[in-house]
């Protein structure tokens, strides 16, 4: 027998002894596991509430039992109405999340409650939680500070996270950066990806700290790089404006709005829209402009669905389609944004994919104008000095000029030319005053 041969013999049979120790060993495993199953059984049946939720647990997770939520809720219950706190947290939580059970706010709330009173975190955390939300029970941001604190100051992470943005934020408490930082580097320092995205949202406006935007980054980035969709698209639009310290990089924000993107991230689907639509850092592409601008309006993101709206008017990537366009300028001026409400205030004025109403033109017109949009201002000065579906009033119609002509409008300049020697002092001297009053109104001066 060759050298070579024996070899081989030998490493076969050591292979073999290993294989047989294995089995032998996951065979006796089975077999401890199956009794310990068996024991926790019989004393969950004889009432013992610890081995009750073990049992739930079991059931739940499938282990050594096939999966069923059903029996996981029983045994659950078993043990709640016992006063087992972990499992009175479970059982609400399952009825929240409608698992293994109909969904059930009130008893989620019940359950939860009697959870969180024995100092439960994860009860107390999705205790404060319903209440911040209004789930169940009336919005009460007071009660959910209260009981995030609980849960906070015995280390829940999520509930640190979340006391930091309530203070950050002013909800149920005082805005207090120097609080929302304490507990935001608390729920950072534990690997909670939502804090760390707060904590370069805090640097990056100035917010308790000196404004820093390399530090800002620096938190952007370990958040994105745990799977943050949300800091992903903060650094990547960092990336893309590249200021103050931070070097534009293309090809960072691509890659980082990509991420996010796929995460249904509808910041980062816009940015890609505008990217494709002009262009930059990739090939132009009018149909993957339209794709990306689709999927982020219909998330209901306003400025995603007023460049839908011109995608549509334009016909790039999409069929024309008025119609269509109209709806989604509707949707973003539904949600206030100014350059959307301008637009469909036009197409009342105009009959372009809806029936032509002047009043419906003047409300939305009224609405863009009253947020400082020069082009709105502009059209309602035409209505009023021509009085279309409004009374002629050169006062009214001098004051929006006025306003437009303020913000570099050429046309409105020309405009207050001609309609000035029509007027009288006092009535410029109105218009002027009206001038203010609405510049005021949309937070400007002149």
């Amino acid at each position: 027998m060759t050298l070579l041969l024996r070899l081989f013999q030998n490493y076969a049979s050591l292979f073999v002894s290993k294989v047989t120790l294995l089995s032998l060993f996951f065979c006796l495993s089975g077999s401890v596991y199956a009794d310990e199953l068996e024991i926790t059984r019989r004393k969950a049946e004889q009432g013992d509430a610890e081995a009750q939720r073990n049992l739930g647990l079991y059931y739940r997770n499938g282990q050594g039992l096939p999966r069923d939520d059903k029996e996981a809720v029983k045994w659950f219950r078993l043990a709640a109405e016992q006063g087992h706190a972990d499992s009175q947290g479970r059982l609400g939580w399952m009825y929240a999340e409608a698992i293994g059970i109909p969904q059930n706010y009130k008893e989620a709330l019940k359950w939860y409650r009697l959870a969180a009173e024995q100092g439960h975190t994860d009860a107390q955390r999705n205790l404060g939680v319903m209440y911040a939300d209004g789930v169940g029970v009336q919005q009460n941001y007071k009660e959910a500070i209260k009981w995030y604190r609980l849960a906070a100051e015995q280390g829940d992470q999520d509930a640190q996270c979340n006391l930091g943005v309530a203070y950050r934020n002013g909800q149920g408490v005082p805005i207090d950066y120097s609080e929302a930082l304490k507990w935001s580097r608390l729920a950072a320092a534990q690997g909670n990806s939502i804090a760390q995205g707060h904590l370069g949202l805090m640097y990056r406006n100035g917010e308790g700290v000196p404004q820093d935007y390399k530090e800002a980054l620096k938190w952007f980035r370990i958040a994105a790089e745990r799977g943050n969709g949300a800091a992903q698209s903060l650094l990547a639009t960092m990336y893309f404006e590249g200021k103050d310290g931070v070097l534009k990089d293309i090809d960072e924000a691509l890659k980082w709005f990509r991420s996010a993107a796929i995460q249904n991230n509808s910041n980062a689907q816009l940015f890609l829209g505008l990217m494709y639509s002009k262009g930059e850092g990739v090939q132009q592409d009018n149909n993957e402009a339209a794709r990306w601008f689709y999927l982020a309006a219909a998330q209901g993101n306003a400025d995603a669905q007023y460049h839908l709206g011109w995608v549509y008017a334009d016909g790039k990537g999409v069929q024309q389609s008025d119609k269509e366009s109209v709806n989604w300028f509707r949707r973003a001026a539904e949600q206030g944004h100014a350059s959307a409400q301008s637009i469909l205030g036009t197409a009342y004025f105009t009959g372009i994919g809806v029936p032509r109403n002047d009043t419906e033109s003047l409300k939305w017109s009224l609405r863009a104008a009253e947020q400082g949009h020069a082009d709105a201002q502009f059209h309602l000065g035409v209505v009023y000095a021509k009085g279309i579906g409004v009374q002629q009033d050169y006062v009214h119609a001098y004051a929006w000029f006025h306003l437009s002509s303020a913000k570099g409008n050429k046309t409105a300049t020309e405009q207050l030319n001609l309609i000035r020697p029509k007027m009288t002092p006092s009535q410029i001297e109105k218009s002027q005053q009206l001038s203010r009053e609405y510049a005021k109104k949309a937070g400007k001066t002149l």
